[in-house]
């Protein structure tokens, strides 16, 4: 398996000059365009790994689906779903023209960034700092990763320039769907997205997903496998943004990408696949990293179709 993901890495790394890194959040402008990663955690306990897996950057969108699981721990599913629907949108994830109605919950999913802001609502906590610190502790949790931190710089320069962000925590006020100050509910989005992992985290964490709720080594279950099932289920339809279609044909697994780089990826009941490559195409998903997911879903027979 090593030897098949080096080989996929370098058949790949040429892929990164189709695309550009983000540029919208400054200090995303800094990564390096060329790196390319890959960290698999298989079931019966082996890992893997090739390029710049160890490499860092902040989970951006892939700490959604970790977003939802905590909203569903701390509400049950009944309650969520009657706040934040499951259809895909069809329409990029940080796009404000979601409707020409009236804006209702179901015209919005959690991997979308109107949904994930409206989740961080969901979360318990006497303050919007606890909430955060809550869905840290589940992430090092799920990574088996107590190290992983704030990205103090990303999260000061999303917060400086996320006004597209307040335009839709505004539009979900104007429309009732949060009630609490917009300012503490999106400092505690923009905190979320600048948490910083590397791939061997993200691997982790689709493996709890792909385990249906259960740890590696341990087996202590974090969450049921209705959650799992539940997050998964969203993942496949809504969780490579507007271009989820296109990947569940090509790839064909539930994942979920950032714009920092990362991909997560989960085999149901085989694998957790964490990628890390910050060459991003035009709908914000890493263009070596799909290619990478493509060729080792082709030779492993990984899609769940």
């Amino acid at each position: 398996m090593d030897e098949l993901l080096e080989q996929l890495v370098e058949e790949c790394r040429g892929c990164t000059s189709q695309g550009k890194v983000a540029t919208y959040i400054p200090e995303l402008a800094k990564a390096n365009p060329e790196e390319l990663g890959i960290y698999v955690l298989q079931s019966d306990g082996r890992h893997c790994q090739a390029g710049a897996y160890q490499k860092r950057f902040t989970i951006q969108s892939v700490v959604k689906p970790i977003l939802l699981l905590l909203a569903l721990m701390d509400n049950g599913e009944d309650y969520v779903r009657a706040r934040v629907g499951v259809e895909a949108t069809g329409k990029p994830f940080d796009a404000i023209n979601m409707t020409d109605q009236t804006l209702f919950s179901d015209h919005i999913n959690p991997m979308v960034n109107m949904g994930a802001i409206a989740m961080c609502t969901l979360i318990k906590g006497s303050s919007y700092e606890e909430r955060f610190q809550r869905l840290l502790e589940l992430t090092r949790k799920l990574a088996g990763d107590p190290e992983i931190r704030l990205d103090e710089a990303v999260y000061l320069s999303e917060k400086r320039t996320g006004n597209k962000n307040r335009a839709l925590a505004y539009l979900l006020k104007t429309y009732g769907m949060i009630e609490d100050e917009v300012e503490e509910v999106l400092d505690c989005y923009f905190k979320a997205c600048s948490i910083s992992v590397n791939s061997k985290d993200l691997a982790h964490i689709a493996f709890v997903l792909a385990n249906r709720g259960r740890l590696p080594q341990t087996d202590e279950r974090v969450f049921s496998r209705r959650y799992a099932h539940y997050v998964n289920a969203i993942l496949m339809t809504c969780g490579m943004y507007d271009g989820s279609g296109d990947f569940a044909v090509n790839v064909g697994v539930p994942a979920k990408s950032g714009v920092g780089g990362g991909i997560m990826a989960v085999v149901p009941t085989r694998m957790g696949i964490g990628i890390y490559g910050p060459s991003l195409d035009e709908k914000g998903n890493s263009v070596a990293g799909i290619q990478v997911l493509k060729g080792l879903s082709e030779r492993m027979y990984l899609s769940i179709f």
